[in-house]
């Protein structure tokens, strides 16, 4: 993969760092939700990218949280290398494990679609891909999350300076302990607006790929000090340059009541 391709799943990298150990009292997010980012390779503009909350989904008969991110490169990068992700994540309503991941991959000449499925009558999850097949399933731990719904996770968590971080994350291959500190924090400004925040380190050993090949990799995250734990910046540097996703927008999204008594149907 390129360094161009790089920026465009760069927030996919924060899929093996968050849980903390205290909850908050309510969801910090809304259907609705979406967080825009402008993704910049060094002071490059070479893409956008979305994280956004979809309205409650139902698999199984089960209403679900139905969570999206989106990578795009823009008409520059796309002369190089044209990167069009999706991944679609569910996680029970209580935001305590995931249910399902799908991630569909379309980078340059490479085209995967990638379906993980939790087991959790069996305590395992299994892995699948429209290129290779399935694997064997994989055993993970409870309250495993999948890359994406581990950040909303993380959202819901009471944080302080100093504060060590760490969850069960799994991407249906391998299943690991991510961990992260909050080292300090700052204020700082976006296009999006000014924002006291929180800056996150996550330990980078678990993320492979050109992290695992730059010896003086870093990995930065600021999330917003308050309830909402908004990212609102993520920095990257590895070998091949420094990276950068800066909030450009963000749209709130309704306040939503869900009545679980009602019947349900998948729509």
């Amino acid at each position: 993969m390129t360094a161009l391709a790089r920026i465009a799943t760069l927030l996919f990298c924060i899929q093996f760092i968050f849980i903390s150990t205290t909850f908050a009292s309510s969801l910090p997010f809304n259907a609705g939700e979406k967080l825009t980012y402008a993704l910049k390779w060094e002071a490059i503009p070479a893409g956008t990218a979305s994280i956004e909350v979809l309205p409650e989904a139902v698999i199984d008969g089960k209403p679900m949280h139905h969570f999206r991110m989106t990578a795009r490169t823009n008409s520059f990068a796309d002369v190089f290398y044209k990167v069009r992700d999706q991944v679609d994540s569910y996680a029970d309503m209580d935001l305590s494990r995931s249910t399902h991941y799908r991630q569909k991959q379309r980078e340059g000449s490479y085209k995967r679609d990638i379906t993980v499925n939790f087991l959790w009558d069996r305590g395992q999850a299994r892995y699948e891909n429209t290129k290779n097949g399935p694997k064997d399933p994989i055993l993970i731990l409870p309250g495993t999350y999948d890359p994406l719904s581990v950040f909303y996770a993380f959202r819901s968590m009471e944080l302080d300076e100093g504060a060590s971080i760490d969850a069960p994350v799994t991407d249906g291959v391998k299943c690991v302990i991510g961990q992260a500190r909050v080292v300090g924090r700052e204020t700082i400004r976006v296009p999006a607006g000014e924002f006291d925040t929180w800056v996150v380190e996550p330990e980078l050993r678990h993320i492979g790929g050109v992290f695992k090949k730059s010896p003086d990799a870093s990995l930065r995250i600021w999330v917003t000090a308050d309830e909402k734990k908004i990212p609102v910046m993520i920095s990257s540097k590895v070998v091949v340059g420094r990276f950068f996703a800066v909030l450009n927008d963000i749209d709130h999204g309704a306040p939503v009541t869900v009545d679980n008594s009602r019947p349900r149907t998948d729509g």
